[in-house]
């Protein structure tokens, strides 16, 4: 599927796939500070960590409408 991209579309991928990276990363960050709060956050890690779930999966999707298919 990667090479029915053209110049303009991978890099308006290329360009997504950093912005959620980012945003991963962040929500990573924002979960081990509620960790270390205790108990009383729990139900905003468990929120944080489906989101963080949920971008990985998008990442995923987008590195790999990014990376050429090897035919074996």
């Amino acid at each position: 599927m990667a090479f029915d991209l053209d110049t303009e579309e991978r890099t308006i991928l290329a360009a997504e796939l950093e912005r959620l990276r980012g945003e991963h990363r962040e929500l990573d960050a924002r979960i081990s500070a509620l960790e270390g709060e205790g108990a009383a956050f729990q139900l905003q890690v468990q929120r944080l960590k489906k989101n963080k779930l949920a971008l990985k999966d998008r990442i995923a999707y987008l590195e790999d409408q990014l990376t050429p298919d090897i035919i074996a």
